[in-house]
């Protein structure tokens, strides 16, 4: 009976572990992580975290930024940030900013949804200052501006370049004005246009790229009407082919392909692939003997017309 207490007594003292038996590192066996469990033992879909804009938690992931600073009145605490918001305060919010965007021009779009990329234009300010001579004829015909000063007095070193930087305007009446306005200067300038040629690359390149179809269809038949205004101009344009041409190259096969079909916008001259290739025939046939290899270094696609 005594030696059965003492047998009980030593199993008891015993460790529990055993010091001899080899011990498993704890990356050997990493511990399996439990999915959580909702009611009847679901799993629980991870929803996603609120958290506020500009931080390090807007780049992890399953993150929803919201209150952005136009919005927020108020300093909000971490605990009320992570609260699931109000719907309703959300699409009121998104409407608000979507506004503001549109209002301040985010989106590269005016008010009225259609593109203006003619807004921020010197030849606007001039415009809505009345610091520009002109005034709008209403005829049987069409609409018309008229020069309140003779043409032939005019500075050409100033408003032939702001008039050019009215060709990328897409509203009325900017465009219409800058257009014709254009128009006459180059009909009535001669000798003047000539001197002026290095302060219309700017305006021309600008307008080339904006990517609107009216816009560039008309800066090309500008370009053509400045080349034939005088004799001096087609070589004096030689030097300005880098900055002109990439945008040929880069819509000089935006052809209508209309198939069988009979295309009765031609009227218009709005395609853009054959107005192309008539500018540089023209900048070709009057910019001299160097013309051709420059426009075939920016246009490699370009042949000669003087060979065809």
């Amino acid at each position: 009976m005594a030696m059965a207490q003492t047998a009980r007594t030593a199993t008891a003292r015993r460790p529990t572990h055993d010091y001899h038996r080899p011990t498993r590192s704890k990356s050997a066996n990493p511990a399996q992580l439990r999915p959580l469990s909702g009611i009847h033992g679901a799993a629980v879909s991870s929803r996603p975290r609120y958290v506020p804009p500009f931080s390090i938690q807007s780049q992890q992931k399953n993150t929803v930024v919201i209150n952005g600073p136009i919005h927020e009145t108020a300093p909000k605490t971490a605990s009320a940030r992570s609260r699931v918001p109000n719907p309703k305060i959300l699409r009121r919010q998104q409407k608000s900013m979507s506004t503001f965007n549109l209002g301040m021009g985010l989106n590269g779009c005016s008010a009225g949804g259609a593109n203006d990329p003619g807004r921020g234009t010197l030849f606007r300010m001039y415009f809505d200052r009345g610091d520009l001579p002109i005034k709008m004829e209403y005829l049987c015909g069409g609409d018309k501006i008229g020069w309140t000063v003779d043409i032939e007095k005019l500075d050409y070193s100033l408003y032939l370049p702001l008039f050019f930087d009215g060709l990328a305007e897409t509203k009325h009446p900017y465009k219409t004005y800058a257009r014709q306005g254009v128009t006459d200067l180059l009909l009535a300038g001669g000798e003047k246009i000539h001197p002026v040629i290095p302060q219309l690359i700017l305006p021309l390149k600008n307008a080339l790229s904006t990517r609107n179809l009216e816009v560039m269809c008309t800066t090309l038949k500008i370009i053509q009407q400045l080349v034939m205004s005088s004799d001096l101009v087609g070589p004096a344009l030689v030097p300005f082919y880098r900055q002109l041409l990439p945008m040929f190259n880069a819509f000089k096969v935006k052809n209508l392909n209309c198939g069988d079909e009979i295309d009765y916008a031609q009227k218009n001259n709005l395609n853009l692939g054959d107005l192309i290739d008539e500018t540089l025939q023209v900048l070709e046939l009057h910019g001299g003997e160097d013309a051709f290899i420059n426009i075939k270094y920016m246009v490699p696609t370009y042949e000669s017309c003087y060979l065809n």
